[in-house]
């Protein structure tokens, strides 16, 4: 952080201000732009998740695991766009694939040379999807999941979490979000497999479906144990129940996605994020039985449409970036990174007595300021929320990157040299406000 002193608050609300008033006098470039954008857009947005006041920092750019803003300050990405940038900014396979696609031509109209050597990376390295279709986003997918369910047991209901987040259309803070699409849910507490199976049972002759996270990642990166996932399997079979695992951020967790490293397969998985190779994409598939009803020679087909579903650059670069770049040797790496910093994070709140947990698996987690275990999304909402803003804006003025609500992502460029420098600067954090996080 900049040598000027911050001076000891009483509040975390007066530390707060404090902290933005020097990010906003020290990102003047910013500002304008979000002044400029006020104009066009409500909020001068358009990705809620990234709105912060004061305003938030605009990048210009990014080189591996480094952004660099419009002010020029240059900063290590914990963000990696929400996990979907696991390749970085600039990996020079990509870069070449996608050049080259372009001069090829782009939007094409029809099958092209990528696609099906896609689908074949896809199956090959996620053994529980035999078939695939590929769409836009993890909402996209998420949503032609829960439609294939339907379609297939001709039930209507879906059961998820609360606190889960599966896509914009599909979010459970502590209901249905207000723009949900407008499917009938079952809301069940994520982790109690007594109260769990209880309402399968209650409702499950109008259950199309069971869709979870193998870990809560919007929710705050909650590992769900196997057994709990197990009685789920258990009572989706029982009940003719379709069991889809969104895969969308998890699939990165585990060499063949945490699924199987877990041991318990779904019916129905879902992908997206950096699966195409970090172009925009969502991908749904499963068990060849269900999936067969999407083949357009059926006289009974369902009908699966979405104009740039195949685009050439998406196609493309996944290829490259689940064949040659992130491979499953490639995960393992990340994923070993990414627990010894969780545990170097958590020890330095240990050290200090502070009430702070690192939850989360690999090279995914979130910074909880409450003393562990945090297994569930109650005991997320126990934890003082008030700090994590305080924490994002202090780490930004350190010139470390890190989602608002204390999520974090690991980039395949980052350096043992960067986790160093992360530590450390937590360790500033823990030290310059543990008066304000205080014992709990």
């Amino acid at each position: 952080m900049s040598s000027m002193p911050l001076r000891r608050n009483l509040t975390v609300d007066d530390a707060i201000a404090e902290v933005s008033a020097r990010l906003a006098r020290e990102n003047p470039a910013s500002a304008r732009r979000q002044e400029t954008a006020e104009a066009h857009m409500p909020g001068g947005n358009t990705r809620t998740l990234l709105y912060y006041p004061p305003f938030p920092i605009a990048f210009a750019g990014g080189t591996g695991a480094r952004l660099k803003d419009l002010d020029g300050h240059e900063y290590i990405d914990l963000v990696s766009e929400q996990s979907a940038a696991v390749y970085g900014h600039s990996e020079p396979r990509l870069i070449e694939c996608i050049a080259r696609v372009t001069r090829e031509g782009i939007n094409l109209g029809g099958p092209n040379r990528y696609e099906a050597g896609l689908a074949a990376a896809v199956t090959r390295r996620f053994p529980m999807i035999e078939q695939v279709r590929f769409c836009n986003s993890g909402t996209e997918a998420n949503m032609f999941a829960l439609s294939t369910a339907r379609a297939a047991t001709g039930r209507d209901k879906v059961l998820v979490f609360a606190g889960a987040y599966h896509g914009g259309l599909l979010w459970f803070p502590a209901g249905p979000g207000p723009l949900n699409a407008p499917v009938p849910v079952v809301i069940a507490p994520f982790n109690d497999s007594e109260k769990t199976c209880a309402l399968i049972e209650e409702n499950a002759a109008s259950l199309a479906a069971v869709l979870i996270e193998p870990m809560m990642g919007g929710g705050g990166c909650l590992p769900a144990s196997r057994e709990f996932l197990s009685e789920l399997r258990r009572a989706c079979d029982r009940h003719g129940i379709v069991l889809i695992f969104d895969e969308v951020m998890t699939s990165r967790l585990g060499p063949h996605g945490l699924q199987e490293t877990l041991g318990v397969r779904s019916d129905l998985t879902t992908l997206g994020k950096y699966v195409g190779g970090g172009m925009s994409i969502g991908a749904f598939g499963g068990r060849a039985a269900l999936m067969a009803r999407f083949d357009p020679r059926r006289p009974d087909h369902w009908n699966h449409a979405g104009t740039f579903n195949n685009n050439v650059l998406t196609m493309a670069a996944g290829i490259v970036g689940l064949t040659e770049v992130f491979t499953p040797e490639a995960a393992v790496q990340l994923n070993d990174k990414g627990e010894r910093l969780r545990q170097r994070l958590n020890a330095a709140a240990e050290r200090r007595d502070l009430p702070v947990t690192v939850t989360g698996i690999g090279s995914l987690m979130t910074i909880h300021f409450s003393r562990g275990p945090v297994t569930t999304p109650a005991d997320v909402a126990r934890a003082n929320q008030a700090l994590k803003p305080l924490l994002h804006l202090d780490l930004l003025l350190d010139h470390v990157y890190i989602a608002r609500r204390g999520y974090i992502a690991l980039s395949m460029p980052i350096s043992e040299a960067d986790l160093d420098q992360v530590v450390a600067r937590f360790e500033g954090f823990l030290e310059r406000w543990g008066a304000l996080i205080g014992p709990q």
